[in-house]
């Protein structure tokens, strides 16, 4: 009977290994067509022409701006959803986290909408902010894209932390800021890490809320993103291929430096 039991055991562990695996191999296959395919002198060509010079520094500008505003709110909401009580809770996490469920393409409408012509975009529109087919739609459109994946891994952060820490720091007679600063952000330093990591990777990644909110303009709010779909658009698959490729690095660069950083904490 036992010997039986044990046999159902590395069946199971087996397939689900074999699972694995098989997933892996096909992401593993599709992430190396992607550098099999191109001919790489015209990938190299392409690297530096201006087209992809431009989108790939309003890329990472766009982005490290992007990540620093997601960080500022995300600490915030999410050590709120984790530490208070209050009315609205549910609703306030379930709206913060809604953008997970949607489409980018639908937060790019719904942000469309928003910003394009109403009271809020008129107010913005005094303080010299237009979020709508600009650079700062671009910002605005990774912001509230990698929002809720910022917050939600915050949250869970803080979760995992105990309270009485922190409890013992207001005895002491630390304020709830003090004790904020200086007991809950540096035991939340490896979610803070992996938080702003994952926030950049996704501030790179949006494309369908960019296109919505920012548009796809030529070498005006030509992120990677859109410099792939244009390209496609247009046939040049050797650009677009380059510009997957490049897409391709810095996420490949962004998960190194969070491994990296990790090990060091």
């Amino acid at each position: 009977m036992g010997f039986q039991t044990l046999r159902r055991i590395n069946y199971f562990r087996l397939s689900f290994i074999l699972i694995s695996q098989f997933i892996t191999l096909l992401l593993v296959m599709a992430i190396i067509s992607l550098f099999i395919v191109p001919d790489f002198t015209d990938i190299w060509e392409n690297l530096w022409s201006d087209e992809m010079q431009f989108s790939l520094k309003l890329s990472m500008v766009t982005g490290f701006i992007s990540t620093i505003l997601v960080m500022i709110f995300a600490l915030p909401i999410g050590y709120t959803l984790s530490r208070f009580d209050f009315m609205g809770k549910g609703f306030v996490k379930a709206i913060i986290d809604l953008p997970v469920a949607f489409p980018e393409l639908v937060l790019g409408l719904c942000l469309l909408l928003l910003f394009g012509n109403s009271i809020i975009s008129k107010w913005l529109e005094v303080i010299g902010l237009n979020f709508v087919f600009t650079k700062q739609g671009v910002v605005a459109a990774q912001f509230f894209t990698a929002l809720p994946y910022a917050s939600r891994i915050m949250k869970s952060t803080f979760d995992y932390i105990d309270p009485r820490l922190e409890f013992i720091s207001r005895s002491l007679g630390y304020s709830m800021f003090e004790t904020f600063l200086n007991v809950s952000l540096p035991l939340a330093n490896k979610g803070i890490l992996a938080s702003t990591i994952i926030s950049f990777a996704r501030c790179i990644g949006t494309f369908g809320t960019v296109l919505i909110l920012a548009g796809g303009s030529y070498m005006k709010t030509e992120v990677l993103p859109i410099t792939l779909y244009l390209n496609i658009s247009y046939g040049n698959m050797g650009m677009a291929l380059t510009s997957g490729i490049v897409l391709m690095v810095v996420s490949f660069a962004a998960i190194y430096v969070f491994e990296r950083a990790e090990a060091n904490l």
